[in-house]
Parts: structure tokens; sequence; C-alpha cells
């Protein structure tokens, strides 16, 4: 990568993550919430316009692309070996409640709101098509992945392809191993 778009290995250990590893590259444009509650493995880049928040675990050989979020709230996001996200995707961990009955905003008073929050797993080889949603508690298995602009409301069956709002499987994806 070599080039001052990244930060320098000094440079992401003052950001203060809960633990790093070696060969990662990150943006100087990506933002990091509560960076002590990340821990990101070998081999990662995270690109402009980035935003991590909240507990998240990323293994090894995985890249975020530009302009995509990752909200790990209290309960996390786990990203495992060779996964990635594509651009301009979200990923929610937590999340307000839109059904009524509560305020959706984290302005409001904690007891006039219903936070939702459930683990979100991306197994080893699953990819996130560009501007996808992943919302909490949803289980992308291993080699899964999804179309652009999909839905992720549910749990994705391992190497298997989905698409659409709400996501509805396509076909099977050729293993790798």
């Amino acid at each position: 990568m070599g080039n001052n778009s990244f930060l320098t290995q000094e440079e992401v250990n003052e950001i203060g993550f809960a633990s790093c590893g070696t060969n990662v590259y990150i943006s100087r444009y990506a933002r990091f919430y509560s960076p002590e509650n990340i821990r990101i493995g070998s081999n990662v880049r995270i690109d402009d316009f980035c935003l991590l928040s909240g507990k998240i675990e990323l293994k090894n050989n995985i890249h975020i692309s530009a302009y995509s979020a990752l909200y790990g709230g209290s309960q996390g996001i786990y990203m495992e070996d060779y996964s990635g996200v594509s651009g301009r995707c979200i990923v929610y961990a937590v999340s307000d409640d839109f059904n009524g009955g509560c305020i959706a905003s984290v302005m409001a008073p904690p007891e006039m709101r219903n936070v939702i929050e459930e683990k979100v797993h991306i197994g080893k080889y699953a990819q996130i098509g560009a501007g996808s949603i992943v919302l909490p508690g949803s289980s992308i298995e291993e080699g899964a992945c999804t179309g652009s602009m999909t839905l992720v409301n549910k749990n994705l069956s391992a190497w298997k392809i989905y698409v659409g709002i709400p996501c509805r499987y396509l076909k099977e994806r050729k293993c790798i191993k």
C-alpha cells in the first residue's frame, strides 16, 4: 500500500484498539468509536469514510470497503477470516425498534426507547454485496454472500447467494475448499 492515504503502524497503535495484528491498513479518513472494544487481526484493510463503533472483532484477511459502517453495540459483530464488506454497506448489531410504542432516537431518555441488540456473525469467506444492510441477530454462514442492495434480516446458509429486500435465496455459490 505504501502511500500516505493509510495510517502508519504507529498511528494505528495510537488509536487504542483492544488488539491489532500486523499488515493492517486503515484509511486516514476512517473513524472509530470505543476502539478499546475493537479487535483487529492481521492483513486487514479499512477504507475511506468507514465508521466502526462498539464491540467488533475482525479476524484475518478482511476488507471493509469505503463508506461502510459497522455498529457493534454491546453484543458485537464478528467477522471471520477472508470475509468482506463491500462499499456503502451497514451492519447493525444494535438498532432502535421502529414498531411503535417507543421513541426511535439516541437522544430520547432510555425509558422511552426500545433498543434491539443481537450479535451479528459473518462467517469465513462470506461477502456482503455493495449497498447491503445487515440487521441485528443475523448470521451469514461460511461462504454465503449477498448481491448488491440486499437486506439481511435472517440467517443465511453456507455457500449460497442471497438477493433482494428482504433477502431471498438465489442460487448455490461455488465452494473454494
